[in-house]
């Protein structure tokens, strides 16, 4: 006899994956699962339709119907397991023979007839009429019997779905209604939870499937995730190791430019400390003449008046002082100099170009194969009419920003008047409104009609810039985040021109005004995001 915890084992061993019970009628597919034979034939069943068949148990797929072999050995099994079972069953259950009662023997049957339980010898001597009703042991045998004619129940009546006896039918509520015999309604039952069973395997078979897929799209993003953290973590030790790198060595380039102008200037104060010891000297010996009161003696006195050593006695200034500290601020300007392109140079990464979106050019605009160019023309483009166009001297990128910092460069030719700056995708469209004339654009702009003079607008509120621009390149750099628009001047070095200060609300989309040139877009436009 097998002990309680090998034969619950073997049990778990011995069940069909689908059913979840013992092997019936056990049979194998190719691929060397076991189900029961009903068991598959209905999930193979379910599966005609689709052209492709799979085996529940490792999803292994066979393009026909697989044929099913019958596995004698683990029936066999099974069958020799189920022998072990009734025993350890009544020693679970405690149900023992009634008519043994000098000591208590388990039983292995009950009767509904006699409200008996039998052990082997006394199922033996039992009555084989039909009335006499065999089932399991069972201690419940009063639920077996109609509550109202204390008799067996035989039928179902399909119209109360009720179990009922014979006198239920005949003389009972139940009389007239349609009848199945328990057998009957059985059967039709367990083939509609079979069907239920099916779809719940089925169900199951999904749910699993969609388990496994998100555990392993958890397991990728978590891989991901981890990777970005140390592609940034290495990242930023890079750049703070640039940054210290760059710092020590313009404060190097800035204490050996400091000595090589100190030591020339400290020796010109030397020589200045000299002179001035000197004329203090002749200042003396000329105060001593002027108070003499002879005559003869002050004439006979040399006339220091006539040779200054070089001095310059007219009040004209020597100008090495001026030269040298020049010189120092020029050399401390051109590190500064170095140090911003320096900047550029190592922490501006390039991003895809920004190129003019011809959709919503202006039909007074040709626009340049590239999308880079927008030149203003005097002949109608006859483009189509759309919602998105504008109607009069601009044109808008294709790609917008929601966060970061980017920046665009552009170059003017020839233009009479122009405007380069950003603007929302919802900005109008209809009539003249350019950017910078209303809330949803900024711009930088060179006004024909007051002098060419330049200024920022936005809102159609415009700061005028105190200089004029000599470059024809211009920077517009943005931080999303921030809410900062900045525009330089592109010279030698570069100059800050204006910076905006706002909330950012919409995607921003670079924008060109052009009337009388040309303005073209710059490679090497990109994103300040390293």
């Amino acid at each position: 006899m097998l002990s309680a915890m090998a034969s619950a084992g073997l049990g778990k061993e011995l069940e069909c994956s689908i059913c979840l019970s013992l092997y019936t009628d056990p049979v194998t597919l190719r691929c060397g699962h076991n189900f029961c034979r009903v068991c598959i034939e209905q999930v193979l069943n379910t599966q005609d339709g689709s052209g492709v068949y799979s085996c529940p148990e490792c999803r292994t797929e066979f393009q026909e119907r697989p044929g099913l072999q019958r596995n004698i050995t683990l029936r066999n099994v099974v069958e020799n397991f189920l022998s072990t079972q009734p025993l350890q069953q009544e020693e679970v259950t405690g149900i023992f023979c009634t008519y043994c009662i000098h000591s208590p023997v388990p039983a292995v049957k009950s009767c509904l007839m006699c409200e008996a339980s039998l052990c082997d010898d006394h199922l033996r001597v039992h009555s084989k009429e039909p009335e006499h009703i065999l089932i399991d042991p069972s201690t419940s045998l009063e639920n077996r019997k109609c509550p109202v004619h204390k008799k067996i129940l035989e039928y179902y009546c399909t119209e109360d779905a009720a179990c009922i006896c014979v006198s239920c039918c005949l003389i009972g509520e139940h009389q007239g209604h349609k009848l199945e015999s328990l057998e009957k309604a059985s059967e039709i039952k367990k083939k509609k939870l079979s069907a239920i069973l099916q779809n719940l395997f089925i169900n199951r078979q999904t749910a699993v499937e969609s388990v496994e897929s998100l555990e392993e799209w958890w397991r990728k993003a978590q891989e991901k995730a981890s990777g970005e953290a140390e592609r940034v973590t290495a990242l930023f030790i890079d750049i703070r190791r640039r940054l210290d790198d760059l710092e020590k060595r313009i404060l190097r380039e800035i204490s050996r430019q400091e000595m090589e102008v100190s030591l020339p200037l400290s020796a010109l104060i030397h020589k200045l400390e000299m002179k001035k010891i000197d004329l203090s000297r002749k200042m003396k010996d000329i105060e001593e003449l002027c108070n003499m009161t002879d005559p003869l003696t002050v004439l006979q006195e040399p006339d220091t008046g006539e040779h200054d050593g070089g001095y310059k006695t007219t009040g004209e200034k020597d100008g090495s002082d001026r030269e040298v500290g020049m010189k120092l601020i020029s050399d401390i300007s051109h590190t500064l100099s170095d140090l911003i392109k320096a900047v550029y140079t190592n922490y501006v990464q390039d991003s895809p170009a920004i190129s003019l979106d011809i959709n919503t050019a202006a039909n007074n605009l040709l626009i340049s194969d590239d999308l880079k160019t927008a030149t203003w023309t005097s002949t109608n483009q006859k483009r189509p009419e759309s919602a998105e166009r504008f109607q009069d001297c601009q044109v808008m990128s294709s790609r917008g920003f929601t966060s970061g910092r980017h920046y665009w460069d552009v170059e003017i030719s020839g233009s009479v008047e122009w405007r380069v700056g950003m603007c929302y995708p919802s900005i109008e469209r209809t009539g003249r409104s350019y950017i910078g004339n209303n809330n949803k654009s900024w711009c930088l702009y060179r006004d024909r009609l007051y002098n060419n003079q330049y200024s920022v607008r936005h809102n159609s509120q415009k700061t005028r810039l105190p200089h004029q621009i000599s470059s024809h390149r211009v920077r517009i750099y943005v931080d999303y985040e921030a809410g900062q628009l900045f525009f330089y001047e592109l010279c030698d070095p570069i100059r800050p021109l204006v910076t905006i200060m706002t909330t950012f609300t919409e995607p921003l989309h670079a924008v060109i005004f052009v009337w009388g040139g040309s303005i073209k877009i710059l490679e090497g436009a990109g994103n300040w995001n390293k």
